[in-house]
Parts: C-alpha cells; sequence; structure tokens
C-alpha cells in the first residue's frame, strides 16, 4: 500500500515535509505498519488540484458524474475483503462484523446515493424564474475512525454527486481504509484533482483545511470539542460547515413495552461496535417500578458479549480503538462507581484472560440519576446506564436533558403514543421500536450533536448552493 504517500492530483506523491507515525492495532496494543503524516503544504497541494479540477468538474453533466459513482461501487465492492481487513487491524473490529456492517454500510451508501442522483431535481422553474442547484465548489472532508466507510463514503460520495472537488483527511488512528478507499476511487478512473487524500492530524492538517481561503466547505465528522475547533477556524473565511458530533441518545422503554426484548435489544445495540458509535443507545431509561426486572435482563444480556481480539473467531466485541479511549473509558466507568450507581455487569480493568490491547469489560449500571458523569458525559465503549423514571413526562425531561441532540429510541407496544414520544424528542433522529437501518432517512443532530444532514438526499444538498434566476422565463429585452 502506499502508506508513506498521499493522493493528490491523480497520482500517489511524497509529503512535503518528510514525518511519519505509527498505526497501532488496538486487539495487540501494537504498531504494526507506519503513514505519512501531512503538514499544510500537502493541504496547499490538494487544494490547488481540487480547485483547477472544479473548472471542469463542477459543470459536469449528471451522466457523467453518475457513470463515475457506479464504476466506484463496483471496484468498491471488488475490493471489500481489503477494506474489512483494514478495518479489522486499525480499529479492532471483529472480522465478521468489518466485512457485513463496516464495509457494508458504504456499499448501501452508494446505492442509495446513486438512486436519489438519477432522479434528483438540480434545477426548476417558479413561473419565470429558475432555482438552480450547483455544487459549492472544493469541499475539506475529515472522517472519524469509529465507522471508517459510514463517514467516507457519506462525505465523499454526495460531495461527487453534487460536482464538488475534494480534499479528504481521515483518521489517523484509521488510515489505511481510507488508502484502499483511494485506490478504489483511482482505479474507477476518478478525474484528476477531484480527489484527494491527506494523511494527518487536526492541530497540522485539519487546522490547514479548515482556515483555507481556497476551500469551499467543511464536512467534519468527530467529538463536540474538535467541531468547534473546527467551526472556529472556518469562520475567518465563512465557508460552510456540516457538523455531525457526539452524542448521549436516550432509550426511553414506555410502561407498554416488552420488558424483554426492549432491554435485551437495547443493551445490544449499545454495546455494538464495542460501544463507539455515536448514536449509541446508551441511556436506558426505565419506569421506577420495573427497574430492578430491567436489571435482572441487562445482567443477563451482557453474558452474551464475548470480548477478545479481531481475529478471534466467535469475538462479539473487540477492542477500543486507543490506549487513550481505553484510559478515558476505565475512569468513566470508575466515577459510576465512586459515584454510587450499582454496577450490575463489568467494572473496571480488562476482561479476564486479556492482558494486551485495549479491551473493556461490557459494563452496565443500575440506579443511575442524571447528574452522574456516566448519564451526562458520552463514554464510546460498551458502558449501558439504567435510569428509573417515575412518569412519562419525566422520561421526556431526563432524556431531552442533555447538551447532545443526535437520537433518541423509544419501544412501546403503542405506536401512536410513540409517534407523540417521538415528536417531544430533541433529536435528529428517533428510533421506535428497534427498526431496521434506512439509508434514505436524514442522519445528524440538534444542539451540540452538530448540523447539516447526511445520507440520501440530504446529504447531497449540503454541498449545493441554490442560485435564483430572474428573467429566466422572460423573452422581451
Amino acid at each position: 500500500m502506499n502508506t508513506h504517500q498521499f493522493y493528490i492530483d491523480g497520482q500517489w506523491v511524497d509529503p512535503v515535509v518528510p514525518a511519519t507515525r505509527d498505526v497501532i492495532n488496538p486487539s495487540t496494543g501494537q504498531a504494526f505498519t507506519t503513514i505519512a503524516m501531512g503538514s499544510s503544504a500537502d493541504v496547499n497541494l490538494a487544494v490547488a488540484a481540487a480547485r483547477r479540477a472544479f473548472v471542469e468538474f463542477g459543470f459536469s453533466e449528471r451522466a457523467e458524474r453518475l457513470a463515475l459513482l457506479e464504476r466506484v461501487l463496483d471496484v468498491y465492492r471488488k475490493r471489500a475483503d481489503d477494506l474489512a481487513h483494514a478495518i479489522s487491524m486499525e480499529m479492532g473490529a471483529p472480522q465478521p462484523f468489518a466485512r457485513d456492517s463496516q464495509v457494508g454500510c458504504g456499499e448501501g451508501h452508494f446505492e442509495e446515493l446513486i438512486r436519489v442522483l438519477r432522479a434528483y431535481r438540480f434545477e426548476h422553474l417558479k413561473g419565470t424564474s429558475m432555482v438552480l442547484k450547483e455544487p459549492i465548489g472544493v469541499a475539506g472532508l475529515i472522517t472519524p475512525w469509529n465507522w471508517p466507510m459510514n463517514q467516507i463514503v457519506c462525505k465523499v460520495g454526495p460531495a461527487l454527486a453534487a460536482g464538488c472537488t475534494v480534499i479528504l483527511k481521515p483518521s489517523e488512528l484509521a488510515p489505511l481504509s481510507g488508502l484502499i478507499f483511494a485506490e478504489i476511487l483511482d482505479e474507477a478512473g476518478v478525474p484528476q484533482g477531484v480527489f484527494n487524500l491527506i494523511n494527518g492530524d487536526g492541530p497540522s492538517v485539519g487546522a490547514a483545511m479548515s482556515s483555507h481561503p481556497d476551500i469551499d466547505m467543511m464536512s467534519f465528522t468527530g467529538s463536540t470539542r474538535a467541531g468547534i475547533a473546527v467551526a472556529k477556524a472556518a469562520a475567518e473565511t465563512v465557508k460552510r460547515v456540516a457538523q455531525e458530533l457526539g452524542g448521549k441518545s436516550a432509550n426511553i422503554l414506555l410502561p407498554d413495552c416488552d420488558l424483554e426484548t426492549a432491554v435485551s435489544k437495547g443493551v445490544e445495540g449499545c454495546f455494538g461496535n464495542s460501544g463507539q458509535s455515536c448514536n449509541a443507545p446508551t441511556r436506558m431509561l426505565v419506569p421506577r417500578e420495573r427497574h430492578d426486572e430491567a436489571i435482572a435482563i441487562a445482567r443477563r444480556a451482557a453474558t452474551h458479549f464475548v470480548v477478545g481480539p479481531a481475529d478471534q473467531q466467535g469475538v462479539v466485541l473487540g477492542p477500543v480503538v486507543s490506549e487513550a479511549q481505553f484510559n478515558k473509558i476505565q475512569d468513566l466507568i470508575q466515577s459510576g462507581i465512586d459515584e454510587g450507581a450499582e454496577l450490575v455487569a463489568g467494572g473496571t480493568g480488562r476482561p479476564d484472560g486479556l492482558t494486551d490491547g485495549y479491551f473493556v469489560k461490557p459494563t452496565i449500571f443500575g440506579g443511575v440519576t442524571s447528574n452522574m458523569r456516566v448519564a451526562r458525559e458520552e463514554i464510546f465503549g460498551p458502558v449501558l446506564v439504567i435510569l428509573p423514571y417515575d412518569t412519562t413526562d419525566d422520561a421526556v425531561h431526563i432524556a431531552n436533558d442533555t447538551p447532545y441532540g443526535l437520537a433518541s429510541y423509544v419501544q412501546t407496544r403503542d405506536l401512536e403514543e410513540g409517534r407523540r414520544f417521538a415528536r417531544r424528542m430533541r433529536t435528529g433522529n428517533v428510533f421506535m421500536n428497534y427498526p431496521d437501518w434506512d439509508t434514505g432517512l436524514p442522519f445528524g443532530g440538534y444542539k451540540q450533536s452538530g448540523n447539516g444532514r447526511e445520507y440520501a438526499e440530504y446529504g447531497l444538498e449540503d454541498f449545493l448552493e441554490t442560485k435564483g434566476v430572474a428573467g429566466w422565463g422572460n423573452s422581451e429585452i
């Protein structure tokens, strides 16, 4: 692989200033390769290439962009096993999960985006005036490590569909899948300069992209803290900023729900991807009179999650991504114990028999109150907190009492009641009764969970400007 190079202007090039970084396998805690790390000089080269390419690509025909995305999808499918292997190594996803979910979600997004692009109206008449939807220009994209392909495809795909040219900075913690993605676009015949990739960290490459005067838009997924830094840097040039940030999603189990199913699936939803999903249902709200029953069900459910190295057969949960993340989770678990929450399962330290790597015990707390750190801070690990509520109005208040607003969950047998609760949630998504994943649904948050939307036409529109042309239908001078 081209681990010591960047993809700029249609070719693999060496960094302007040589620098490298180890890539750690979180299953072992050891480095398994190194990557080149970029600087503002590399950003300048990539932006110049993207700006040149936009002159033509920004006015390309829909059919040309559609054909490009279809070729990309074909090559993506061909490289699926390579992507899965890279993701498993770099961020610790068990191999079946890496192939079916991590890589599979990217394929699903490409399929949906191609369907959208075929039918999307880029122009429409309003009387004698015309409304045009045009590409915003050069887009800077910063993606996270927890769902590498989901976020890369959700940004690169709609940007190209809109006619934008892009500079992508994948997470330096999980960079290999991004490099393979660059190889996919190269093989698919992406025009020179339309897609560029630079590896690097936030303070160097990310900051240089965010403040660059020739980048028209920044699309960022990551922590709220880092998102604020991107927005501040972007403000100087008044560029558009789309952000998908943190979450602390509530899962409200209404009194009429099937508690066994609701709790068991809630544990599964929280622990999936080793708890490293921004929209995971990490706060389970249960009627106070059924709190002890819910705890017993959750304790049983936790025993089904086998933790181990990502390449070990039968493993359900791999490690968390890094030592820093491991230490943060351990600190938060200890805070739950210190603040008086009931430790239902798990706890501090590694699971028995795992002495290396960043493995976290699947942990559940009961009797949690909203003022505890484990109830307020995004843990980003396999840690579920169960909070009792007295009335359904109380449940709504607890659910919305957070600076985040990415997702919420409602479990009930009464569909009309569920719909009423969905309207009261101050979140960008509401998931009722554990539905199937929907690539056509807008994805994004309220409050400090960000702005803008991804997926389908909603993601496409983030990369479009709206132009009004008066007099389009007038023939008189």
